[in-house]
């Protein structure tokens, strides 16, 4: 298992398509960077849920996701589901959140999710931030649609677990549904870990990265 940093990170974009898609796919990752570096500037983009209960959650719920950040937090009213027919006021938003950062990451879905919502937004990401370290999260779901990850955030057991309880405690508009659940979440955080040889971790998708060894 290779293991390669990043280099000193500073800011950090995160995007989602919906209120809980950051958090249940890199909630692990910004704890564990968050924690490590006081002060690092998070600029969140949410794409839909804006101006009611699900806006309040997100809100809660970010700024216990990364505890100490500069947070920066937008949230769209776009329509779940419907993210093909609203593609210019999506790309238009993506592009503002370029045009206000520089980031040395990116968290945003994967493309190749079966979400038509998730996989919008992940093309349209990686068309604004050409030049960005973009790291695709995975969010389990009936799809079926897990696959292979390429990259992995090892997660120490504290900051799994304060994971699930943050989703658990922040969420509880999702709690009645079947997958959203403490066995869901520590269970695939659980096989993740398997695969990069720690305890826990998430996973992601990286579609392309630039190496610089000689430095």
């Amino acid at each position: 298992m290779i293991r390669l940093g990043a280099g000193r990170l500073d800011r950090v974009v995160a995007v989602g398509a919906h209120c809980d898609d950051i958090a249940i796919g890199a909630g692990g990752t910004l704890l564990t960077l968050c924690l490590a570096r006081p002060g690092i500037r998070v600029d969140a983009l949410v794409l839909s849920g804006g101006g009611g209960e699900r806006e309040q959650e997100e809100r809660a719920a970010l700024a216990a996701f990364c505890p100490g950040a500069d947070l920066r937090l937008t949230v769209l009213k776009l329509p779940d589901g419907r993210l093909p027919s609203h593609w210019g006021e999506a790309k238009d938003a993506v592009e503002e959140l370029r045009a206000q950062t520089e980031p040395d990451l990116v968290l945003a879905p994967r493309t190749d999710d079966a979400h038509q919502d998730h996989r919008g937004l992940a093309k349209l990401v990686r068309t604004a931030f050409r030049d960005h370290l973009v790291l695709g999260y995975e969010i389990v779901k009936w799809d079926g649609d897990l696959g292979r990850p390429s990259g992995y955030q090892p997660l120490s057991a504290e900051v799994a677990e304060e994971k699930v309880r943050l989703l658990q405690e922040h969420y509880p508009s999702q709690r009645h549904r079947p997958w959203y659940d403490r066995e869901a979440f520590l269970g695939l955080a659980r096989i993740r870990g398997i695969e990069c040889h720690a305890r826990y971790a998430e996973a992601f998708a990286v579609t392309k990265l630039t190496l610089d060894l000689g430095e």
